[in-house]
This record gives structure tokens, C-alpha cells and sequence, in this order.
């Protein structure tokens, strides 16, 4: 919702989580990385990633999860590097993350901006989104995710998505500002 209003501004976004989805499809040097970690099953015989197995093998193998996250998160942000250099004439862009764990460390972002709701609304909404997600599903992927006193550390701006709160005057607050950095 708050990526739709930035880009209804004319702000480009770069969607991490979909460019490590078509990273992992496409990417030769990160598909043969996976398959050494995971085994053949990473990718079906068609050659797409199968996220519904590495899912079931990594979200209750925090282990397994760290090493998949060192393979992709490199791959991740050297892909956001060259889509930055390619938005230079723009006067701010947007990174959006779901996976906020690196967002504090070793990263090139000027500006943290987190979004809160309170975790029964964000189960909610991940049962509307993604309805072939079981609740067990659900929760161990909130267990993997920063506690919001964390998020909230490393933010420099929070942003409040509680559906009491109007969210649309806080994006427009945060445009006129970064509009004039």
C-alpha cells in the first residue's frame, strides 16, 4: 500500500522481494548456488524455483535459511546497485524490503522507513494475500522476521498501518521530505 502511493508520485520503487523471486529464476550463477545448498528439488524439472518446498525446508531450519539468505541477498543487492545507477535522475528512490534483518548493516540505504501494524492484522493480511498458506506457515515466517522494537531501532522514519491511523498523510509527509533532502 505505502510502495502504491510512492509510485502514484512518480517515486520508483525497487520491489526486493520480487527481484530475488526473478533473481532465482533467472539468475545462473544463483540457481547453481541453490541446487549445491538444496539439492535438485530447489527447482522443478522445468527449471522454476519450487518456493513451496524450499519454504518447507527452510522456515523451520533457521540454519538452512542463513546459508539461503547469504546466497541471495548478495545477488539481491548487486542487482539493486545497478537498478539505483539507473534511477541517478530521480530526486529519491525507494527500496522496499520485506526481510529487514541486513536493512542496519552493511547496506546503502540513506533512510530506513518501517511500517507497523499489530501482528494479527499482518496475519490477516497474509491470509488475504496468500491464501494457501497454513497458520503454522504463517507464523514461522513472523518468527524468522525482526520484533517490531527492532524494526523500530533501526527506523529512522515509522510509518503506522493499523487501519486507525490515516496513512496517507504520513507517505505525503515523508515525500515532502525526502523531496527536499
Amino acid at each position: 500500500m505505502v510502495c502504491q502511493v510512492f509510485q502514484t508520485l512518480d517515486v520508483p520503487i525497487y520491489v526486493a522481494d520480487d527481484r530475488a523471486k526473478w533473481l532465482t529464476d533467472h539468475d545462473p550463477i544463483l540457481k547453481a548456488d541453490i541446487t549445491r545448498l538444496l539439492g535438485p528439488d530447489a527447482y522443478t524439472i522445468q527449471g522454476k524455483y519450487n518456493r513451496p518446498w524450499v519454504a518447507s525446508q527452510v522456515f523451520q531450519n533457521p540454519d538452512l535459511l542463513q546459508q539461503l539468505n547469504r546466497l541471495v541477498h548478495p545477488r539481491v543487492m548487486a542487482d539493486t546497485l545497478s537498478w539505483v545507477d539507473q534511477h541517478r535522475s530521480s530526486p529519491y528512490v525507494i527500496k522496499e524490503a520485506a526481510l529487514m534483518r541486513a536493512a542496519g548493516d552493511h547496506n546503502t540505504l540513506d533512510k530506513v522507513v518501517v511500517v507497523q501494524a499489530p501482528t494479527q492484522l499482518r496475519v490477516k493480511r497474509v491470509r488475504q494475500r496468500d491464501p494457501h498458506r497454513s497458520d503454522a506457515e504463517i507464523q514461522a515466517i513472523i518468527a524468522n522476521q525482526m520484533s517490531d522494537a527492532e524494526r523500530a531501532e533501526i527506523a529512522d522514519y515509522v510509518l503506522i498501518n493499523d487501519e486507525a491511523t490515516l496513512l496517507l498523510p504520513q507517505i505525503l509527509a515523508l515525500h515532502n521530505n525526502f523531496s527536499t533532502l
